[in-house]
């Protein structure tokens, strides 16, 4: 993990979406390191199928995941309720990489597995009270590069598209989650799977906070 160059100012200055507050390092993990943690975490990570309830249907996740973070925590996002695991090793230095590179205490992290270009993700924001009024939120991608979409609230029409490759840094703070919205659309070419580590903080919520 030391090898790890510092992310550039002047890289994320070229790759930020205008007005979203957030900005890209590719190759944050170097190649070697990066396929490194595609393999481990593929294996050895408690991955987990999920299911909502949508118009009295039962519809699967199109993707796997995880939750890990310090004792006590769970996080509640689609109406399912995700208690934290104890921190993997290797996420565990991530978490360190990061908090050495942008001064953050992330005490948790989603992980989603894309298996393959099948698995998506739809337009949300990840905006729940939890996360608090400007979340900071660091998201590496491990495996397939996949297009990463971005549109304002209140302009819908317009979209940004971000390619997040393997060993990228993708950083969302500010407005990003509050004023815009996100998603990874389905890409049927893409045959090979993709890991998503999205290191947040979770903050204590009032009982009338809930939604």
């Amino acid at each position: 993990m030391d090898a790890v160059a510092e992310p550039s100012a002047r890289l994320a200055a070229e790759l930020a979406v205008p007005g979203a507050d957030t900005w890209l390092c590719r190759q944050f993990v170097p190649p070697a390191l990066a396929d490194a943690c595609l393999a481990r975490l593929g294996d050895e990570l408690a991955w987990r199928e999920e299911a909502l309830q949508l118009f009295g249907r039962r519809q699967l996740v199109p993707r796997l995941v995880a939750f890990y973070g310090d004792a006590g925590l769970s996080y509640r996002y689609s109406g399912l309720d995700h208690p934290a695991l104890v921190w993997h090793p290797l996420l565990a230095a991530l978490r360190r990489l990061l908090r050495r590179h942008l001064g953050s205490d992330f005490n948790c992290v989603l992980a989603n597995l894309y298996r393959d270009g099948d698995d998506c993700m739809g337009w949300h924001s990840d905006d729940e009270a939890a996360l608090g009024r400007e979340p900071r939120i660091a998201s590496l991608s491990f495996g397939a590069s996949r297009d990463f979409l971005l549109r304002q609230r209140g302009d819908v029409r317009r979209r940004h598209c971000l390619l997040l490759e393997h060993g990228s840094l993708l950083l969302m703070e500010g407005c990003s989650q509050h004023g815009w919205q996100h998603c990874l659309p389905r890409r049927r070419r893409v045959r090979t799977p993709r890991i998503n580590l999205t290191f947040r903080t979770l903050y204590p919520v009032a009982v009338d906070e809930h939604p």
